[in-house]
């Protein structure tokens, strides 16, 4: 946390895009808070309470999505015309990241029971490259004493979570472009669209996947999975704002169920000392698929058109949604 507040502060006083990348690549490497936010919903759940944890992080996310974008907007339109990178949003951000540091620091306690720890920090330092090689990544190397039938759950997991949020992400990056040249909308109307999502994630998961039964994570996420299918599809054909908005509420059901379950359903596996390593994983697949998906997605919107670009990213989603209709969890 002390990373990201450090990335704003550096943001707040770039003069430049090299140094504004910078704060962006320290911000990066410092995000692992997130990751750690779901271990400790592992440490403190037992299986039957862990979907409910897993969906309040999710309804933390939706809550900042209604919030966030429409704060981004107003900080838009506040700097319109000035020069340079903007410094009041680094500098409201930087005074958001003290804050979450003094709350932790005064309320947090460590949740992880001494004896179920790992024996040093050694034992995770030794095995570096399994946390930053890719290809160890979807092996879930760094994870060990699982049996070969866990294991391969887990990476068919990894995989499900990945080719998801590689084209979820790819559209999410693309819907400001498309709105502003299919719509005209400006950024406050584009901040309104995403606190429509918001919204909709967030009564979808504090609503319903905190409610879903323990053993029925995997019926919810597939039905996500079905429904971000024809999302894509509505969104590339609308040319109305009542149908558009349509296909936005059944992409943002399909994030607010699918993310949340896939993490519940990962988190079965593991030794109590693992689990922050295996959420580690998990959600460093996320990251990269996040880091991957737009720069595919924009390439193809481009080159090729939004038709081209939603209808190949719709039909590309079946490919996750076989892979976990196949897999017995």
């Amino acid at each position: 946390m002390i990373g990201v507040a450090a990335s704003y502060g550096i943001w707040a006083v770039s003069k430049n895009f090299t140094i504004f990348l910078l704060a962006r690549i320290v911000g990066g490497v410092s995000k692992g808070n997130v990751s750690l936010s779901t271990a400790i919903i592992t440490d403190v759940s037992s299986q039957k309470t862990r979907g409910r944890g897993m969906a309040l992080v999710g309804v933390a996310f939706s809550l900042g999505f209604i919030v966030g974008p429409m704060i981004g907007a107003g900080f838009a339109r506040y700097s319109a015309g000035q020069e340079g990178v903007y410094v009041a949003p680094a500098l409201f951000a930087l005074m958001l990241a003290v804050l979450d540091i003094v709350l932790v620091l005064i309320t947090f306690k460590e949740t992880l029971p001494p004896n179920k720890r790992a024996k040093s920090v050694g034992q995770g330092v030794t095995s570096v490259a399994a946390y930053i090689n890719p290809i160890l990544l979807f092996r879930f190397s760094a994870v060990q004493q699982v049996s070969k039938a866990d294991q391969y759950k887990m990476k068919r997991l990894g995989m499900v979570y990945f080719l998801f949020l590689f084209l979820y992400s790819g559209l999410e990056f693309s819907l400001t472009f498309l709105t502003h040249m299919r719509f005209h909308y400006t950024s406050m109307e584009q901040g309104k669209m995403f606190m429509f999502i918001g919204i909709i994630m967030a009564l979808i998961q504090g609503g319903f996947v905190r409610r879903v039964p323990s053993g029925r994570e995997q019926k919810v996420a597939l039905m996500g999975l079905v429904l971000v299918i024809p999302s894509f599809i509505i969104i590339a054909l609308g040319t109305s704002a009542v149908v558009f908005y349509s296909g936005l509420a059944l992409y943002a059901f399909s994030s607010a169920t699918v993310v949340p379950c896939l993490t519940t359903m990962i988190s079965s596996y593991g030794s109590d000392d693992q689990k922050g390593t295996l959420i580690g994983i998990f959600r460093s697949l996320g990251a990269l698929a996040r880091a991957l998906g737009p720069f595919a997605a924009c390439t193809l919107y481009w080159s090729a058109g939004p038709l081209v670009c939603y209808l190949t990213g719709a039909t590309l989603l079946t490919v996750p949604l076989l892979l976990l209709s196949v897999t017995k969890i």
